[in-house]
């Protein structure tokens, strides 16, 4: 009974989280991987570059962008969290895996209190937003400076 335990509740949720998504991050590395024109490798083997001086000169460099798009999907993602945890513990044992959107939920359609979960839920999107516009801006300038 591996979900009655607080913590491995949480472990579980976020295995199964990860193994849902990993997908997603995987396909974007992969399409940036292969956006990469083949000219760039021709001139580091030519160079006679390393497949470490390769990865680290132009293949993350190159790739950059598709990292911080990856990268911020999975931030917006993980806040939006529902289904893992309802469908396993239904936000038990205790509140140990109650994330906000569950509690939204619980709130809108088991107590009907509509007003309360739409401010909730607003704030919610403000949170996400505040956060992504802050993660992507901070992000960006670190890419600017290099």
């Amino acid at each position: 009974n591996y979900v009655q335990d607080p913590f491995d509740a949480w472990v579980t949720v976020i295995i199964m989280d990860v193994w849902h998504w990993t997908s997603l991050v995987v396909l974007l590395c992969y399409a940036g991987l292969v956006s990469i024109p083949d000219a760039f490798y021709q001139a580091a083997k030519i160079d006679g570059a390393s497949r470490w001086a390769v990865f680290r000169y132009i293949q993350l460099p190159k790739m950059q962008r598709v990292l911080l798009i990856a990268v911020l999907l999975r931030f917006m993602d993980s806040f939006m969290i529902y289904t893992e945890p309802f469908v396993v513990t239904g936000g038990g044992p205790g509140n140990s895996t109650t994330f906000l959107s569950i509690d939204l939920v619980k709130t809108a359609l088991g107590q009907f209190d509509l007003g309360p979960a739409a401010a909730m839920s607003l704030v919610y999107f403000l949170i996400i937003l505040l956060l992504s516009w802050v993660f992507y801006t901070v992000m960006t300038n670190y890419d600017a400076e290099r």
